[in-house]
């Protein structure tokens, strides 16, 4: 399958996860303990574990959820008759145009965002979305693949289930929420273990922000008075700051063949960040970073990657910079803000050159997944 001779990878499809499936899924020694899915109504995606429902966020108005329903259920009515399920993704992929793609997680997003989680309980909820996503994927195994869930709060637990994910269940990545977990930034060596093992393995690591969590955040929830406010600012934030993290902290120097995604925070912050990085490497760079051999633009443009949403009109001016080998598209589905169905017929609206089309839909996506 083509869309208007285009072949089309999405980066980041978004999978919605059944409110029971910590139940069916977990470990029994954390049955007691396993995540309870909200079920209130249609596309209810909270979720609650050790006592605390997430994603955190002030109540909304009668008139925002009615809006927000109604454009879920004109866009989505017939994945939510039948529950998201496996068939309903695949429907939804065809209608796209969409030939394959890497599922990342919805519910699973905020089910971790916990500092104090229990080490053991996270290891579990972890294993057990990822044997969910494994059934959920079987469907279609040559057109749908998994991004793995890992729990940062025990590193060796991250380690086995990364090789676990990649050996055993053929997932193409794993995926972690950009905020620091436990105190510690992304470049500490304490995450070393995993950056070694996804470099090994050839998997990407895929950073994903969403929803306001127990966690450190850049766009502080407690400020943050809508759900566009929230959007605006988090998402793109935290995976600017977990960028400069990786590049200032070193972990692309010390793992030069590890690749790095930041996805749902857009593409067209890239070259300012790392142009504004490069004047402090430049200036500084002696002192605070002695052991970066290359700019910070360098550096993106051999191992990261950001994703570009389908009417992302700024992202013309990234190949100006040498970055068009460096971006992903993405429909976001089925998230209420995404253009679904006609993101691959907005993005093929833009006005890019065909072979910059081809790079961002499949080329540069194929790279990143190792396809």
């Amino acid at each position: 399958m083509a869309k208007n001779g285009f072949r089309v990878m999405d980066s980041d499809l978004h999978v919605m996860e059944p409110p029971d499936l910590w139940q069916r899924y977990i470990d029994p020694a954390y049955a007691d303990r396993a995540p309870v899915g909200g079920a209130s109504r249609p596309r209810d995606t909270s979720v609650t574990v050790q006592g605390k429902t997430l994603p955190l966020g002030k109540p909304s108005s009668p008139a925002f959820r009615a809006l927000h329903d109604r454009l879920n259920m004109e866009r989505y009515g017939a994945a939510v008759a039948r529950n998201f399920d496996a068939t309903s993704q695949l429907q939804a992929m065809d209608t796209e145009g969409v030939d394959v793609a890497v599922l990342y997680p919805t519910r699973g997003l905020w089910v971790l965002a916990i500092d104090d989680l229990d080490p053991g309980l996270a290891a579990a909820i972890a294993r057990a979305y990822n044997d969910w996503l494994r059934d959920f994927c079987r469907i279609a195994p040559d057109r749908m693949y998994g991004a793995a869930m890992v729990a940062p709060q025990k590193i060796e637990a991250a380690v086995a289930e990364t090789r676990r994910a990649v050996q055993d269940l053929g997932f193409k990545a794993v995926f972690l929420r950009p905020n620091h977990f436990c105190g510690r930034s992304w470049s500490d060596h304490y995450y070393d273990p995993l950056w070694e093992e996804c470099q090994r393995l050839g998997v990407p690591v895929g950073f994903h922000e969403g929803g306001g969590v127990f966690l450190p955040q850049p766009a502080l929830p407690q400020f943050i008075n809508s759900f566009s406010m929230m959007n605006t600012l988090s998402l793109p934030l935290s995976v600017m700051v977990v960028c400069a993290d990786l590049i200032y902290g070193g972990v692309l120097e010390r793992f030069p063949r590890l690749k790095v995604a930041f996805l749902e925070g857009n593409c067209s912050w890239v070259p300012w960040l790392l142009w504004r990085m490069g004047e402090y490497v430049e200036m500084l760079g002696s002192v605070e970073f002695p052991d970066l051999k290359l700019l910070p633009l360098d550096y993106f443009k051999r191992q990261c990657y950001a994703s570009v949403e389908c009417d992302e009109i700024t992202a013309r001016h990234v190949p100006e910079f040498g970055l068009e080998d460096n971006i992903v598209f993405s429909t976001d589905y089925p998230h209420t803000d995404v253009k679904y169905p006609h993101a691959v017929d907005s993005f093929l609206k833009l006005p890019f050159p065909d072979d910059i089309k081809r790079k961002y839909l499949w080329e540069n996506c194929a790279r990143l997944y190792g396809f």
